[in-house]
């Protein structure tokens, strides 16, 4: 029996039970960084150690991920997509194992070093099996479930890991990833895949410069608030005369990445074959689409990093308490995403683009207007919603821009790029959030005291305040109860200024990322403005439209 074809294009409609193992895959690691700070609390308890020494678990994976998805792109073009895909999520089910089974912290380290190294095979290989699976609308859908598949586990995470994680314990949390890898290593055996070229040669010059930079990027921004934005802070590993060490990284990484790209040209043009090709930046369409990639996954990072802020350490709840808060977010997003593709054949990427970033803008200024400490209320949950409309279509809309511009043998290549651009934007939206959040907040309390004479300058004087950070209000009581002599009436003086200066915190920090996506739309104006069977020949051949 023949495959069903569409009667418009002719194209044989190809199974969806691949997809559902590729969706899974993408659920498996999603699923993996999400279920890492569910667990916290418990590794701590486990091991015995700081919350500092689990949380390199979580750097760790995100690092190596975006330190070797350019290799593992072109390991996969080289070995071949669909037997690579195999191995990698074999070894993803080893990680869980060491992750279910780890006697010390040392495990856990080493089982996200692991799945990170995996991942960064399995994202490429993603979007190359896609390619090699699907076409036309079909491709389009199996495109936009991927995004789904990321908000869908995020959900997942929190609901089914905090469950398992406060009633049975943490380590069941990683028996669902040990699950799912074996669910995805069954199904990968419906894919059909191209065999690898083994002339494929892998730049270990590139692949050194990108994946130093990176890391050197990544760490910088991820420490810039323990380490200081300017000035070295008492948690600094070191100064350089009095400065920060997170902004000279930040500064290190971008001249490696850039020596990266001008090695890669000089290869290119040597008629030798790059680490990644070029041409996956090759025109204003496709380098618009990394900008808004950037970005859209950068605000996300930044919401994820300041809801669970304000619920856990703000409010003091739990993990279970962060998830319903987020589910109109993340069921938004999952929802759109899936949705979204119907809406190509009517709108052209460009308008879809510009329009979404005008209602994140939107959301965001709303947010900012209405936003109290509790976040329950209706006018919040509505603002969520509108923001998770515009973001759901919109991680979507641009990865399916860089996929559907280049050529079938270029998806590892856009693969890799998407998992750089989605590990950095991470990284550099968390960071910039919480150094943001932190430095306003400390502003707001200087301020703020002016307006509080009851806080006399020697009570003051007993605090820190270049160490100001979010706490709850019990948090701050204990403080001011047991490290000053402060009074009861101190002690509430105190609170509420605290409650004030974090709210206002919060709403500057919310109208500043409606700027930046405010600022989205300027790429997002250079996205393709025709219609899925529309592009022109100068499109298809890599040469900028003339109109």
């Amino acid at each position: 029996m023949t495959a069903p074809t569409t009667e418009a294009t002719g194209i044989r409609r190809a199974s969806w039970v691949p997809m559902i193992g590729l969706f899974l895959a993408q659920i498996l690691m999603s699923y993996n960084v999400s279920a890492l700070p569910v667990s916290l609390g418990g590794m701590v308890d486990t091991f015995g150690v700081p919350p500092t020494d689990v949380s390199t678990a979580i750097v760790t994976y995100g690092l190596v991920v975006a330190a070797l998805v350019m290799v593992g792109a072109k390991i996969g073009q080289r070995v071949g997509w669909v037997l690579m895909f195999r191995i990698v999520i074999a070894l993803f089910a080893v990680s869980a194992v060491l992750m279910i089974t780890a006697p010390t912290v040392g495990f856990v380290i080493l089982a996200q070093a692991l799945a990170g190294a995996s991942a960064a095979i399995i994202v490429p290989s993603l979007v190359a099996l896609i390619a090699e699976n699907y076409h036309g609308a079909q491709q389009a859908t199996a495109i936009g479930s991927l995004g789904s598949a990321r908000a869908l586990a995020g959900v997942s995470a929190f609901l089914i890991g905090g469950t398992l994680a406060t009633l049975v314990g943490w380590r069941q949390v990683f028996v669902v990833v040990l699950l799912l890898a074996v669910a995805v290593f069954v199904l990968s055996f419906r894919l059909r895949g191209e065999p690898g070229n083994r002339g494929i040669k892998i730049d270990l010059v590139a692949a050194a410069l990108i994946g130093l930079g990176i890391v050197a990027l990544t760490l910088g921004v991820n420490n810039l608030n323990r380490w200081g934005i300017v000035m070295a802070r008492p948690d600094a590993p070191f100064d350089i005369l009095g400065l920060s060490p997170a902004p000279l990284l930040m500064l290190i990484g971008l001249v490696l990445v850039q020596l990266f790209f001008l090695w890669t040209r000089r290869r290119t043009k040597a008629g030798k074959v790059p680490l990644v090709s070029l041409s996956v930046f090759g025109s204003s369409r496709e380098r618009a689409a990394v900008y808004a990639m950037f970005i859209v996954v950068g605000m996300e990072a930044a919401l994820n990093f300041t809801i669970p802020l304000y619920i856990q350490i703000v409010q003091g709840r739990t993990p279970f308490d962060t998830s319903l808060a987020m589910l109109p977010f993340n069921l938004t997003v999952f929802i759109t995403a899936m949705l979204v593709v119907r809406f190509y054949r009517r709108f052209p990427p460009r308008t879809i683009g510009m329009f979404s970033f005008g209602l994140t803008t939107i959301a965001l200024i709303w947010l900012a207007f209405v936003v109290t400490n509790n976040w329950e209320t209706l006018p919040t949950i509505l603002g969520l919603f509108v923001f998770g409309v515009g973001q759901g279509a919109l991680v979507t809309l641009v990865f399916n821009v860089l996929v559907t511009a280049s050529p079938k043998e270029l998806a590892g290549d856009v693969g890799s790029v998407r998992g750089t651009t989605q590990n950095l934007a991470s990284a550099v939206g968390t960071a910039v959030a919480g150094a943001l959040l932190v430095g306003i907040l400390s502003v707001n309390v200087i301020s703020s005291l002016a307006e509080h004479p009851e806080l006399s300058p020697e009570l003051v004087s007993q605090i820190d305040l270049d160490r100001v950070n979010f706490v709850s209000n019990d948090q701050l009581k204990s403080v001011l109860d047991e490290q000053t002599d402060a009074t009861p009436a101190q002690v509430d003086a105190a609170v509420a200024l605290n409650e004030e200066a974090r709210l206002n915190a919060l709403k500057l920090g919310l109208l500043i990322l409606s700027g930046v996506s405010a600022i989205a739309i300027v790429p997002a104006s250079r996205l393709p403005r025709y219609l899925p069977g529309e592009i022109p020949e100068s499109v298809a051949t890599g040469r900028e439209p003339t109109t």
